[in-house]
């Protein structure tokens, strides 16, 4: 008796600590379903996230992980200008063998069960073709298949996002935001790191591509006419731009010290190990850094665009307001001398401050 009490405190006590209004736990015997829905805020609209699947070591680091996701995404969504709160998804499982029509089905049920409070989409270890299970038991589900409706693949979209926070650093950094000529390492060149490479190139900039995949390395570097570098020299490089856009916490104290770079501005989630600590070493060596939840949320524009009724061309316009809104943070921090990330987070407080001054949560 004494442990789960102990527990339980414990739980909400991380609840306390990060503001969340809501965190569901969804169990399943017949499916083998245990999923944790996490919703952080919804003062702008119901809270919109990807749900992931993976294999954590405890239910206590799922916990963390989708706390810490949800809470994101109401940040993102605040400062992008989007009418939606933060929730975030994790299915606890190996989505390579855990995972079938039934349980994905099942778990749809749960969302059902929240009346709209929470959408969900595609994340790290589910599919397109898993939100079509989905889709099957409830419609607060975004991300399907473009036959049946949606918006497709969000990759070309948060490429466009990410390409414009470069551009607008580029900006206050050089003065002028044309990227010919500029350097820019690309690491990790997914969907998302291929759409940026792609960008690049068109613009004229001096790519550099890292990844772990060796062969997929090699296809996109001759593709684009990109330079293929190891991933262990790519901290090497004297160039303008670092890009991450595969793994997080690559920027950190060790990092840190061996770059020589302008600007940090990629899509990896989490980019920073240390939000506090190497937010404030990026700006002492005089590192201009583009929050990455501010520059990488193309994939939530591209849900928001379905569920408001999609379209590509305004889809597309949306992303490229990320250029004005990553200016904003740039001169909040330059004229409050603080971090980017601490400049960012205060904008979207007080977006969210702002309306629930007017208007009560969803």
């Amino acid at each position: 008796m004494l442990s789960i009490q102990t527990e339980e405190f414990s739980i909400f006590k991380q609840l306390a600590e990060c503001g969340h209004q809501k965190v569901v736990f969804c169990n399943d015997a017949d499916t083998g379903l245990k999923a944790i829905i996490a919703i952080h805020d919804t003062t702008l609209g119901p809270a919109l996230g990807g749900t992931r699947m993976w294999a954590y070591k405890s239910e206590t680091e799922a916990l963390a992980d989708v706390l810490r996701l949800s809470r994101a995404m109401t940040y993102k969504a605040s400062i992008t200008g989007l009418n939606l709160g933060g929730g975030k998804a994790v299915i606890i499982g190996d989505n390579r063998v855990d995972k079938s029509e039934a349980l994905m089905r099942r778990y749809g049920r749960f969302i059902k069960n929240l009346n709209g409070s929470f959408i969900t989409a595609e994340e790290l270890g589910t599919s397109p073709k898993d939100m079509e299970y989905i889709r099957m038991e409830t419609q607060h589900v975004c991300g399907v298949s473009e036959s049946l409706g949606g918006s497709g693949d969000p990759s070309p979209v948060t490429a466009k996002g990410v390409y414009m926070g470069i551009k607008a650093c580029v900006k206050e950094y050089f003065g002028s935001d044309s990227l010919a000529g500029r350097s820019v390492a690309v690491q990790g060149i997914g969907q998302v790191g291929e759409n940026l490479v792609h960008l690049l190139r068109e613009e004229n900039a001096k790519v550099y591509v890292s990844d772990i995949d060796e062969d997929r390395l090699m296809k996109v570097a001759k593709k684009y006419g990109a330079e293929a570098v190891a991933t262990h020299s790519i901290f090497d490089l004297d160039i303008d731009i670092y890009a991450p856009c595969a793994f997080g916490a690559t920027v950190n104290s060790e990092t840190i010290e061996k770059m020589n770079c302008a600007i940090i501005a990629g899509s990896a989630n989490n980019q920073l190990l240390n939000e506090q600590e190497h937010g404030q070493q990026l700006l002492d060596k005089g590192i201009l850094y583009a929050p990455d939840y501010l520059i990488n949320a193309g994939g939530l524009i591209n849900c928001y665009s379905e569920i408001a009724g999609y379209s590509k061309k305004r889809t597309m316009q949306l992303a490229e307001n990320i250029y004005e809104a990553t200016r904003s943070v740039l001169r909040k921090s330059k004229t409050e001398n603080i971090p980017t990330n601490e400049a960012a987070n205060k904008i979207a407080e007080k977006r969210i401050a702002d309306m629930r001054k007017i208007k009560g949560t969803y």
